[in-house]
């Protein structure tokens, strides 16, 4: 199951757009009680990058969407719970201000793109990144301008992920 927000042993940590309900939430355990059906549950970003990642150097990946979702991995490891979208970025907003669908919305794909280039010249010097994949709903806006190895990729690597989630070929938070 992929779930939008920090995710810890199955165990939910919170998500910011939906509430503070979901802090400490077992979500693992009540979706097994209720399906009657083992589940294993990851944040949605981490379990994209399980299918796009090559396993090789510093791969980061962001999700464009309703927010701004991160996943960074090391030599095909997921470094679990980086939340990019979170973080401070600009005018006192966050990454996930500028580039969330809101911001999609308000500023218009030409606006949101200069800020997508920014932020992906801002990250690299601090990752250090060998590769860079952009994923979700709204990937599809992407005009990259910047000089970096960077891959668009499906949404449907999501689904693949969550499959490598199961059958455990890559670490879980």
């Amino acid at each position: 199951w992929a779930f939008r927000g920090l995710c810890r042993g199955g165990i939910t940590r919170g998500a910011v757009n939906l509430g503070s309900s979901w802090e400490d939430f077992p979500l693992a355990t009540v979706l097994a009680e209720r399906l009657g059906k083992p589940v294993r549950v990851a944040n949605d970003a981490d379990v994209q990058g399980m299918a796009a990642r090559q396993g090789q150097g510093v791969e980061l990946v962001l999700t464009l969407g309703t927010g701004l979702g991160s996943a960074l991995f090391l030599d095909g490891q997921l470094v679990p719970n980086l939340e990019l979208g979170q973080h401070p970025w600009r005018d006192n907003l966050r990454y996930e201000d500028w580039l969330g669908n809101a911001a999609l919305e308000r500023d218009g794909k030409g606006r949101w793109n200069k800020n997508l280039n920014r932020a992906i010249a801002t990250l690299q010097p601090i990752f250090n990144f060998d590769r860079l994949y952009l994923g979700g709903g709204n990937a599809k806006h992407a005009e990259v301008t910047v000089d970096f190895p960077i891959e668009i990729v499906a949404n449907r690597l999501g689904l693949i992920g969550c499959a490598r989630l199961w059958h455990g070929s890559s670490a879980a938070p």
